[in-house]
């Protein structure tokens, strides 16, 4: 008889690994700051804000979660700096186990628009699929599916117009997860857009992976490669590392300060361009973001 399979990754979530090392930890378009802290009543609170080294333009946002774990229920709300409420409704576990569904729903008073998103996500052993319902944008439909048996994956995304009746995109996915690495291969864009990614944990302190990119639009030939690392210092400290075929060489680095408070700072360098007289841009770009959570 065969081992119940565990639940494989959402669609979003397939090659994660490998995104995650290469997209995350990277603060170099300005100064951010994130504050969180939970009240005795189960409320969640989250301050964030961004002023982009580019513009000198300041964006935040507050958010407030609240949950009731026994009924499988949370509520967040959320207000931004450029007036945008934002509202997100989630039911989980409640009418069938490994069933959750959400309402997300946004408003923007000054420009008078809104929108309404219903969501669905079913996962069982072997098995996660999810399912949207935009409300004012089509209306579209949009689904993905992503099987998983001993390590295999296999996916597929497809949005539905509903007004004009076709298929507006689609795209499909393969790859194969293991403890110390993973591999995926994505054809996106209706097939047209290609990508191939992949993660390893060498070590318990060094972390490497790798993503190229077959786009016959970009201005590189149609074809982007980039390859980082992550490596830990100590168990409160770690430095990231990424370059790219266009030159552009980026670095993280994260600081623990004390329990509940973490430094992070980001250096991005374009070696085509290093006699650029402006060193923190637009060749060059450097930042620092503070979380601290209470």
């Amino acid at each position: 008889m065969s081992l119940p399979q565990p639940v494989p990754p959402s669609w979003k979530d397939f090659g994660k690994s490998s995104n995650d090392l290469l997209q995350k930890e990277y603060f170099f378009n300005g100064a951010s700051l994130e504050v969180k802290t939970q009240t005795a009543s189960n409320v969640a609170f989250k301050v964030a804000g961004t002023k982009d080294s580019k513009s000198d333009v300041i964006n935040g946002d507050i958010e407030g979660k609240w949950s009731d774990k026994a009924h499988g229920l949370t509520v967040t709300q959320a207000w931004t700096t450029s007036n945008v409420l934002r509202n997100t409704i989630e039911l989980e576990n409640q009418i069938a186990k490994g069933l959750k569904l959400d309402l997300a729903t946004s408003l923007a008073p000054e420009k008078g628009a809104k929108t309404a998103v219903i969501n669905s996500v079913y996962k069982q052993s072997g098995f996660h699929t999810r399912a949207s319902l935009d409300l004012f944008k089509g209306p579209t439909f949009t689904a993905d599916t992503v099987l998983g048996r001993d390590g295999f994956l296999i996916g597929a995304e497809a949005a539905y117009n509903v007004t004009e009746g076709k298929i507006s995109r689609y795209a499909t996915a393969v790859g194969f997860n293991a403890p110390q690495y993973s591999v995926a291969v994505h054809g996106l864009n209706n097939l047209k857009v290609f990508t191939a990614s992949y993660y390893q944990r060498i070590n318990a302190d060094v972390e490497a992976g790798a993503k190229a990119v077959y786009d016959p639009k970009s201005t590189l030939g149609g074809v982007g490669l980039e390859v980082g690392t992550k490596v830990y210092l100590d168990r409160s400290a770690f430095i990231k590392a990424k370059i790219n075929n266009a030159g552009v060489i980026a670095l993280g680095y994260t600081q623990g300060l004390r329990p509940g408070v973490k430094a992070q700072f980001g250096l991005a360098i374009d070696t085509q361009k290093l006699n650029d007289p402006n060193p923190v841009g637009p060749s060059h770009k450097v930042g620092v973001n503070f979380v601290f959570d209470s």
